[in-house]
């Protein structure tokens, strides 16, 4: 692939409707890097410095702000996140599509950043399937998960401002959908 074939690729989606998963799959390709994005959130079991999220304090965040360093940058359930730019332009020069796990104010900030770029949104098959994710995965107090379903319905409501929805209902199809948009899968 040509770097002139490299693209940003944004994956948004609510909160358990398989956006993670996705990536994580996506960039077991060889042409295919992830952007690990910089957060204010705290790890979550099993999570690494570096390779999950880089976690950073809210200072320490909001100095790379005034820098202006990040592609993109956003508060989500009450935690900064962000890409650095830096991260991106040099996958894309070495023709790797550079895979980013945003949320939708993110999406837009790329969308203006005139970086060659194709938005997915993942979507859950039902709000039932999403909210039963949800409690299978348990890392969310009741709190917080009441705090992200809250915004659920309007994630979803903006799913028409990206280039391609895709369904996670099942995975395997869903990923070979998103492989075939990227132009990843061998032709039969």
């Amino acid at each position: 692939m040509s770097s002139d074939h490299a693209k940003v690729v944004v994956v948004s989606g609510p909160t358990a409707s398989g956006k993670s998963t996705l990536w994580q799959r996506l960039v077991q390709h060889p042409r295919v890097d992830f952007s690990v994005s910089v957060t204010t959130r705290p790890p979550r079991d099993g999570e690494e410095d570096g390779r999950d999220y880089r976690f950073l304090s809210q200072e320490e965040f909001d100095a790379l702000v005034a820098e202006g360093v990040f592609l993109e940058h956003a508060t989500v359930h009450g935690r900064s996140y962000g890409t650095l730019r830096a991260d991106v332009e040099k996958s894309l020069e070495a023709g790797h599509h550079v895979v980013l796990e945003i949320d939708i104010q993110g999406a837009d900030q790329v969308r203006e950043s005139g970086l060659p770029q194709v938005s997915l949104f993942v979507q859950p098959p039902s709000l039932e399937v999403l909210r039963e994710r949800l409690l299978a995965r348990g890392t969310e107090d009741p709190e917080e998960m009441d705090r992200r379903l809250e915004v659920v319905e309007e994630e979803m409501a903006q799913s028409d401002q990206y280039d391609h929805v895709v369904v996670n209902d099942d995975l395997d199809t869903m990923i070979a959908e998103v492989e075939d948009i990227l132009g990843l899968r061998q032709k039969a």
